[in-house]
């Protein structure tokens, strides 16, 4: 019966993978044919910058307009792009940087991962519990003080925050100003050259943290105290269920699912979500090569990280759904 019943979960489980692939193939077609178009609209092109540079002779803008393909028309564009794509894996060449944009953008992928990653475990592992916290302890003063502290942060702008912290840098020797690394890192052991990147992803960190950890904090407090009052819930406490055992195994797993589908969200703002703490801290991710290549209309490397963002949303509400189903019985 229980190898059966296995056996069901796993080929539904399958069949939900296969579903939502090919669901991902089209979504990845029409937001990337929507998303050119949206460029396209923009007025001028990459070469328009150049054009007002009288070292720039018109036989080289008449090349170079050759040589990324903007002589042709958007759709013949938008093909050629997709499929370099599907043949190659070929994500274009950057007009400002003049290199592959897959390569360009796998440079400053690490580096946003690195400080995303650690904004989320940071948040979630503050919030959670905090969160489960004031649930329990209910119109207390420490209900109440993180409640002031949860608004406060809500209400607080996050480049207010990144401002302060870069304050902070500047006024004390106890944190760097910017940047991911020290001017002797290379001179550094392995062990030291860990420390020295720990050390520089500290306050942007903090700052990423503090923007979103408010939120996540009162969500949880509020799914739970909506559980603990649940019939079922008072039925295991009059069954002599200790209270922890009843907060912690019986409610807590019940409220945590609408953190599940957040959490897909998260992951899928992983690659874009630390734009501010990226440009006020100097650090060497994506967000500041974003916005230089919107700002210069570098076509390619704008469609790939928008394609890299779709490619995340779908993989995280993949997960957040898998995850439902192995922590509720219900959906399953």
């Amino acid at each position: 019966m229980g190898k059966s019943t296995g056996q069901g979960l796993g080929n539904e489980t399958s069949r939900l993978i296969l579903q939502r692939l090919g669901e991902a193939l089209i979504t990845l077609l029409l937001a990337s044919a929507l998303s050119f178009a949206i460029m396209q609209l923009a007025p001028g092109n990459y070469l328009d910058n150049l054009k007002a540079d009288p070292q720039i002779s018109l036989e080289r803008l008449q090349e170079l307009e050759r040589q990324f393909g903007l002589d042709k028309s958007p759709v013949e564009q938008y093909l050629h792009w997709l499929w370099q794509i599907i043949r190659y894996g070929n994500f274009g060449t950057s007009f400002v940087y003049q290199r592959s944009v897959a390569s360009l953008l796998w440079e400053r992928v690490p580096a946003t991962l690195l400080l995303s990653v650690s904004s989320i475990l940071l948040t979630w592992g503050l919030a959670i519990p905090l969160g489960i916290w004031a649930a329990v302890t209910q119109d207390r003063w420490s209900d109440r003080l993180l409640r002031v502290i949860s608004y406060i942060g809500q209400g607080f702008p996050s480049f207010i925050t990144a401002l302060l912290l870069l304050f902070l840098a500047q006024s004390t020797p106890l944190f760097p100003v910017g940047g991911m690394t020290s001017l002797f890192y290379d001179d550094l052991p392995w062990w030291g050259k860990v420390l020295d990147i720990a050390w520089h992803l500290i306050l942007p960190t903090i700052a990423l943290t503090l923007t979103s950890f408010a939120g996540l904090q009162r969500l949880m407090r509020g799914n739970l105290l909506d559980v603990l009052r649940q019939n079922y819930i008072q039925t295991a406490r009059a069954k002599g269920l200790p209270e922890s055992r009843v907060i912690y195994v019986h409610a807590l797993r019940n409220a945590v699912n609408p953190l599940i589908t957040l959490l897909g969200f998260e992951f899928a703002s992983l690659l874009s979500g630390a734009f501010i703490a990226e440009f006020f801290f100097n650090w060497p991710g994506l967000g500041r090569l974003i916005l230089q290549a919107v700002t210069a209309q570098d076509i390619y490397v704008v469609m790939a990280s928008l394609m890299m963002g779709a490619v995340m949303l779908i993989i995280g509400n993949l997960l957040a759904d898998l995850l439902l189903k192995w922590a509720d019985p219900r959906i399953r």
